[in-house]
């Protein structure tokens, strides 16, 4: 009778756990039939669907999105930083902006050098110096000025309100924070609202940036690089060191670009240009593994693996040598995604051995960088749809916080290359492509993608991740067209990268097949397996065969779809 027991229990608990386990393996994220909103935070997601209720389009919950991010996600979202959008209209058309940070007019090519030439710690990553002229405020109003529908009041007001408001600390947050707050001393010479001891479920409010928010709406655009902000910040840096004046803001321009578009299978990819590396690293590496049979290989096998990693190594080595800002540098664009070529970079691979990264240089015609990126990808009730990445670089940027103004200030200078040949903090090699010039946008590896498929949207995503944002946009699209699977799981998969230099593939821990990492090994190739280790953060939208929406929302981070 005892036994019975016993067994009846072990058999409701089995029911209970193996319940458990189908719960958390979503097979398929949200599902929604008119419009819907992906991004870091559920509070950010939610303003901007609120936005595509009310009949805004995609660019008008661009502008709620981008901006209540600042408010509900101060690690990457931002006010004082930038990023780039690309997007699909409704009947094809396409396009991109690019609102990167730009080097101060003060800026020199050595200016985080010391006298022998070398690199000096933390400068360029940490307080005042390290601080780019911040694109955000004139990227959004750009998109609304040109394709957005409803009045900016409208727009911005739920994002004042939840200023006001405050958001709700989450675990994951709490977590950042206590991580990151050793450092906010190091860059700030009073305390800040962060140094505080936060806890999950605490409220932090934001009454600062609310007010700085609604001077932006009352004076629009020039408010943050013409007006009080303008010389609140101007003077907030200079006397924290750093070198920004009235006249970098005042000057300060978001750029229209055209987007890089290439084909793979049936599939027309449409990524983000230069000063974005990512559209064309993607074309290369998508180029480079076209022609195997990639869904026969299988789903991280050990064949899948090695090609993957063998095409970024090359990608990588290009980005590091031609990529820069294209106002200062000639950008061999055709040549290096070029069939013939990428065709010619993978002549010497074979599944025999890896390729060492020392025998891979720049084709004929290396990197470290943030992870701490922030990404969301919308699709609006009309078939309109975005995908934009936008960053302060570090974790809250260059740590330092104007508590005036309510918000963090990038560190985006780190990824100019301080020194050719000398990695960031990300590991990228930089070359002279990317030195520092005054106005000079640096490099990025920002990948904000759309995909189209028999001439009609089919997808739209993209991730933080510094170096490994291309690897993991990859991937996901990879995912779901190789390998068959839904927008979720596709974004749930693990996910490993390689960047040419350092020479080794980076896995996300105890998530892939042993047996498949001993045999990397003994073909030489370096696996670098850390628990603290996450590829990416992916946003992403897939349309259906029944043309309905899925969400795929990154379970790494508080990532969340919310659509109607």
């Amino acid at each position: 009778m005892r036994k019975k027991i016993i067994y009846s229990i072990a058999l409701i608990y089995c029911a209970i756990s193996c319940k458990t386990t189908e719960l958390k393996v979503n097979k398929s994220g949200l599902i929604t039939q008119h419009a819907m909103v992906v991004s870091a935070r559920v509070e950010a997601s939610k303003i901007g669907n609120d936005i595509l209720k009310k009949g805004g389009n995609a660019f008008d919950a661009m502008v709620a999105t981008e901006l209540a991010l600042a408010v509900a996600y101060p690690y990457a979202g931002n006010l004082g930083g930038g990023g780039f959008m690309v997007y699909r209209k409704a009947n094809g058309d396409i396009g991109a902006i690019d609102y990167r940070e730009k080097a101060p007019l003060a800026a020199t090519k050595d200016m985080y050098l010391d006298e022998s030439g070398l690199v000096i710690p933390n400068k360029s990553t940490l307080g005042a110096m390290a601080v780019g002229v911040p694109g955000t405020i004139a990227g959004v109003f750009e998109v609304h000025e040109k394709l957005g529908s409803l009045p900016i009041e409208v727009i911005l007001r739920p994002v004042i309100e939840l200023a006001y408001k405050g958001v709700v600390v989450t675990e994951k947050q709490e977590k950042r924070i206590k991580k990151y707050q050793p450092l906010f001393p190091k860059a700030n010479k009073t305390p800040i609202v962060f140094d505080k001891v936060w806890k999950t479920h605490d409220t932090i409010k934001y009454p600062a940036l609310a007010k700085t928010l609604e001077r932006i709406l009352k004076y629009g655009r020039d408010e943050f690089y013409k007006g009080k902000t303008a010389h609140t910040l101007a003077r907030f840096i200079q006397q924290n060191g750093g070198i920004i004046t009235t006249e970098d803001l005042a000057k300060y321009e978001a750029k229209w670009r055209t987007p890089i578009t290439f084909t793979y299978d049936d599939l027309k990819i449409i990524s983000m240009s230069p000063p974005a590396s990512g559209g064309i690293c993607l074309a290369q590496i998508m180029g480079m593994i076209e022609h195997y049979p990639l869904h026969r290989y299988g789903h991280n096998s050990q064949k899948a693996i090695q090609l993957i990693t063998e095409a970024e190594r090359r990608a990588y080595a290009d980005r590091s040598f031609y990529l820069g800002d294209p106002d200062f540098v000639d950008i061999p664009i055709n040549k290096l995604i070029d069939n013939n070529y990428l065709k010619s970079r993978m002549a010497d691979f074979t599944f025999k051995e890896a390729t060492l990264s020392t025998q891979v240089s720049h084709g004929d015609v290396q990197i470290i960088e943030s992870d701490e990126t922030t990404h969301y990808s919308i699709v609006d009730p009309f078939g309109n749809a975005i995908a934009a990445t936008t960053t302060l670089n570090g974790a809250y940027g260059s740590k330092l916080y104007c508590s005036e103004l309510g918000f963090f200030l990038n560190n985006e200078m780190d990824d100019f290359s301080s020194k050719t040949g000398a990695p960031n903090m990300f590991g990228l090699i930089g070359a002279e492509a990317n030195s520092i010039v005054p106005e000079k946008r640096m490099l990025s590896s920002m990948t904000p993608t759309i995909v189209e498929k028999d001439n009609k949207l089919y997808m739209t995503l993209g991730t933080p991740g510094g170096s490994t944002i291309i690897t993991s946009v990859l991937q996901t699209i990879l995912n779901v067209h190789e390998f068959n699977m839904t927008m979720q799981e596709a974004v749930n998969a693990p996910r490993f990268h390689h960047q040419w230099l350092p020479d080794e593939i980076k896995v996300e821990p105890k998530a892939f097949n042993k047996s498949t990492i001993n045999k990397l090994e003994s073909l030489g190739y370096s696996i670098r397996e850390e628990e603290s280790v996450i590829i990416g953060k992916v946003d992403g939208i897939l349309v259906l065969d029944d043309n309905r929406y899925e969400g795929g929302a990154d379970y790494r981070g508080d990532d969340t779809a919310v659509g109607f």
